[in-house]
């Protein structure tokens, strides 16, 4: 591999000829790359840290469960697809795996979003009744509605896999995406069972987590003193950050991509903006692998579970080498 005089990348091929390949593709190839090892990484560190901590696993646990599931997921079936397309600037492996690729990118997508909706419905509930919380709120309730989620995700975004028009590779993007400009019906319907829902819902539950919050720092004498002092407990759990720092950084990282789609689809143009689409698309990939930092920076139990999951690595290796001396 070596630079031809235009500034192109020249791969050579047995021996007999080369592939030309701009310099931007193979940086945008080695992002595409980069991006899927970190979220592969990031999530099993945070799937291994959940399932080995000792003790009664947390409510907030299973929703951060089901979005690390989603986004290993993404970056061992989706991503990969799309680093070898980024060089050469064209997909290569078929019609059905676009549209597969494109299905699951949109049931991933799906299921995160309506996870982040459940768990701001969790925290509503936390300071709406913080007596009872534990009794509304249990483990078996909230398997329930991760299993609805998924479910829901899979069924709305099935159409495509039914004979309706698939997804298309785009080349800006570099990535297959469901053809939302030619099922205008549908993908009005799958905004308001999606989008719809899912904002309302986190915006008022988290307007009311915050106006909570206010009261109880400005009006706590007027308040009965039991609930006041569950409703103070409830308020210093770091699952509330955890969980609003997600919902914001969640749609921070997508409005883009979002917006720009939605004025694609009224103006009936695409923007012809270079890397704009594979800069958009991407950043809201990222997502999938900054929330080890997230849960790194505001909540202390995650840092401590992933303290024990280290320390109980270090264990095991060195027992596997005590024992291996021994013998």
């Amino acid at each position: 591999m070596f630079f031809n005089k235009d500034g192109n990348i020249v791969i050579v091929d047995d021996g007999i000829g080369g592939i030309e390949i701009p310099v931007e593709h193979l940086i945008q190839a080695i992002i595409v790359l980069s991006v899927g090892v970190l979220v592969i990484i990031t999530n099993v560190i945070i799937i291994a840290t959940f399932i080995t901590a000792p003790g009664p696993r947390e409510v907030l646990t299973y929703y951060l469960l089901s979005l690390a599931v989603a986004d290993l997921l993404a970056g061992v079936l989706v991503v990969p697809l799309s680093v070898y397309p980024t060089l050469v600037h064209h997909w290569m492996y078929g019609d059905v795996l676009c549209k597969a690729s494109g299905y699951l990118g949109a049931v991933l997508w799906t299921a995160s979003i309506y996870t982040l909706m459940w768990m701001s419905v969790d925290r509503y509930v936390a300071v709406r009744k913080p007596i009872r919380y534990e009794v509304i709120q249990t483990r078996t309730r909230i398997q329930c509605w991760v299993a609805v989620s998924w479910i829901s995700a899979l069924m709305l975004c099935c159409p495509p896999l039914l004979g309706f028009p698939g997804a298309s590779y785009d080349k800006e993007a570099a990535v297959c995406l469901l053809k939302w400009n030619v099922m205008p019906a549908y993908a009005a319907t799958l905004a308001s069972l999606v989008l719809g829902p899912t904002i309302t819902t986190m915006a008022y539950t988290y307007y009311f987590i915050f106006a909570a919050m206010k009261k109880l720092k400005s009006d706590i004498t007027g308040m009965d003193k039991e609930y006041a002092s569950a409703l103070t407990e409830t308020l210093a759990n770091p699952a509330h950050l955890t969980s609003f720092i997600l919902v914001v950084f969640f749609w921070v990282t997508w409005l883009p991509f979002l917006l720009i789609t939605f004025l694609e689809y009224l103006a009936q143009w695409k923007i012809q903006i270079q890397f704009l689409h594979f800069t958009v698309f991407w950043m809201g990939m990222c997502n999938s692998f900054w929330k080890l930092l997230i849960y790194l920076a505001v909540n202390k139990n995650f840092r401590f579970q992933l303290r024990i999951f280290c320390l109980s690595l270090c264990c095991r290796t060195k027992n596997r080498l005590i024992v291996q001396h021994g013998d």
